[in-house]
């Protein structure tokens, strides 16, 4: 059963500190398993958007895929954790304790407990390509700014998908993107970096096979 943002004050979660006027970008998924794809999005965002930090948000499971494979969430925790390597990156998998794998639910709880933090919801072009597929993709639109950034063959289809083109006149200018955590939400900004060709499907098949 999911939990009315209303309940949150009285839950105790463990999460990542989020002092005010941090700027702390958001980077949920399976990340069955992570691999460099990740990582540099997560470089990129870091950078690009002048962030403190950028969590990477192990989530029990997408609502859109299926999770006959999906190892536990303490196996993922440790891969993420051995992936990002870095001290401005910490792996949380605090969503588990929320009990609702909703993007929608684990924003309002984060703007619920840090009022003073200005978070940024980091996804990949091929997130923003289904976005409309979302429970609340509005909703989440509206709750936080948004950072899509590239991946290998996804450029086109995000910004021609419905919710690119619903959110057209919210897109910053790729050269303002340091601006986008200060900014009222909706706001977003497409981040051009490096490609890697990996995804978490190509390497669950390549283990499968080998």
């Amino acid at each position: 059963m999911a939990l009315s943002p209303l309940s949150f004050g009285a839950i105790a979660i463990a999460t990542p500190p989020a002092p005010r006027g941090r700027r702390i970008g958001l980077m949920g998924g399976s990340f069955n398993p992570p691999h460099e794809g990740h990582r540099v999005a997560a470089e990129a965002a870091l950078r690009r958007l002048g962030l403190d930090a950028v969590w990477w948000i192990v989530t029990p499971g997408n609502p859109l895929k299926s999770h006959g494979d999906l190892p536990s969430l303490d196996r993922r925790l440790a891969a993420v954790r051995a992936e990002a390597g870095h001290p401005r990156m910490p792996a949380t998998g605090f969503e588990q304790a929320l009990g609702s794998p909703y993007t929608s639910v684990t924003l309002a709880f984060l703007g619920r407990r840090y009022p003073g933090a200005r978070f940024v919801w980091v996804m990949g072009a091929d997130n923003l390509a289904g976005f409309h597929r979302w429970q609340d993709w509005r909703r989440i639109a509206a709750q936080m700014p948004i950072a899509v950034v590239d991946r290998p063959g996804w450029r086109l289809k995000a910004l021609a998908s419905p919710a690119a083109h619903a959110l057209a006149r919210w897109r910053l200018p790729e050269a303002r993107a340091r601006t986008l955590a200060g900014r009222k939400p909706p706001a977003w900004v497409f981040l051009t970096t490096r490609l890697v060709p990996q995804s978490s499907t190509a390497l669950r098949r390549q283990t499968a096979d080998s």
